[in-house]
């Protein structure tokens, strides 16, 4: 087998290959980590640099905006670019633009260095995505998937609030510069451990549409604007959610939000195995669930104690979601995983930013349980577009 052949359906994946996977999932985590590790240092660096909390906010709008863009053009602009060498590039990116963050004399130029952030995000996701199709065996891809977008649960649970804890202790900028460093030593990482991943086909404006037309991508995108907007409409508020609605005392929110993080990553692993026989039917109960824990938490949740359990239930039902989304995809594009995988990942960011936007709008202008409706409305309009797909395009639903 050489450097970039994929295993046939019934060799075992060889255990280079796994740690490859390992790697691309480290790098998953490092970047999520590095979107939303000012989410935690806002009022820090907003004292630091003299700029009102509301600005230093745009440190965590600015990349999801720039990652939307950046998941298709990326690609389209890297041409026939080896692919372990465009990963090694993002990330060396993403290194740079969190040294230059720790010691940047004012916020114009960590606002700079955010957008190259988002760059990295965007460019990594889209090719990221699919690689697992190329690294194992056909059988051992679910598996593969699971462990790449572990990477995102992990750096709710793990990266997030180490990094906020190392602000905390030290200042914020030594939680940049730690970015840096893991960085590039995550570069070392893929440089040492990915194959040669050559284009398989460069990514064209002609073939991002022709994927458009493709039913299963475009059903899996439409299917992604409403899951992840939905989810970010209600879970952006998810604390003052426990507080007013639950009457949680603030200084558990902190554990409650680890608590979600940790049955997030059990409900990756858990969607990983079984979304991979019937990738459509595990959407459906994916979104009933998270909307029916969206829709009746102002309702049944009025204690801490149903809250908190609520909101470990909302974790679990969320943690599949990635993985079960880029299941899909790959599903629905198996000859074409890249430019599939490139509107996927720029639907994802997209979302992110518009379902924060749309759940600040509802909050101010309406009520906190109205945003949480609002997002299980959405979330549970997924599962009529998976459950459509299943009958419009019957070969999603054949088992693997």
């Amino acid at each position: 087998m050489t450097a970039v052949d994929q295993p046939s359906t019934d060799e075992r994946t060889p255990p280079a290959r796994w740690f490859a996977v390992a790697t691309v999932a480290l790098g998953i985590f490092a970047l999520v980590t590095a979107e939303q590790l000012p989410v935690g240092l806002l009022t820090s660096v907003s004292g630091s640099l003299h700029v009102s909390e509301g600005a230093a906010g745009l440190m965590v709008t600015v990349p999801g905006l720039v990652a939307a863009l950046a998941a298709p053009l990326v690609p389209m602009a890297a041409g026939r670019t080896d692919r372990r060498w465009l990963l090694v590039g993002l990330i060396a990116v993403m290194a740079a633009a969190h040294l230059v963050s720790a010691v940047t004399p004012n916020y114009a130029l960590l606002l700079v260095a955010r957008v190259l952030v988002g760059l990295s995000i965007g460019g990594f996701w889209s090719i990221a995505g699919g690689l697992a199709v190329r690294l194992v065996s056909p059988r051992s891809v679910p598996r593969a998937t699971s462990i790449i977008f572990g990477g995102v649960a992990a750096a709710n649970v793990l990266g997030v609030p180490v990094g906020t804890l190392l602000g905390e202790r030290t200042d914020w900028r030594t939680a940049f510069a730690a970015m840096g460093w893991l960085g590039l030593l995550l570069l070392l990482g893929l440089l040492f451990l990915l194959p040669k991943l050559p284009a398989e086909h460069p990514v064209r404006v002609r073939v991002l549409v022709a994927q458009w037309r493709n039913a299963g991508v475009r059903a899996a995108v439409v299917a992604t604007f409403l899951m992840i907007t939905g989810q970010f409409t209600a879970y952006t508020f998810v604390s003052p959610a426990l507080q007013t609605i639950s009457t949680a005392p603030e200084h558990l929110i902190s554990s409650v939000l680890l608590g979600y993080g940790v049955a997030g990553i059990v409900g990756n692993f858990v969607a990983g195995a079984v979304g991979g026989r019937d990738t459509l039917r595990t959407v459906v109960i994916i979104s009933v669930s998270l909307a029916a824990v969206m829709a009746v938490l102002p309702v049944l949740g009025g204690t801490p104690v149903r809250g908190i359990a609520l909101v470990v239930l909302w974790g679990l039902a969320y943690g599949g979601v990635s993985v079960t989304l880029q299941t899909w995809v790959l599903r629905a594009a198996p000859e074409a995983t890249e430019p599939a995988s490139a509107l996927y990942a720029a639907m994802f960011n997209l979302s992110i930013s518009l379902g924060a936007f749309v759940g600040g709008v509802v909050v101010d202008r309406v009520s906190l349980p109205a945003v949480l409706w609002l997002g299980s409305l959405l979330v549970f309009l997924t599962a009529l577009v998976a459950w459509r797909t299943r009958r419009v395009v019957p070969e999603l639903t054949q088992t693997t």
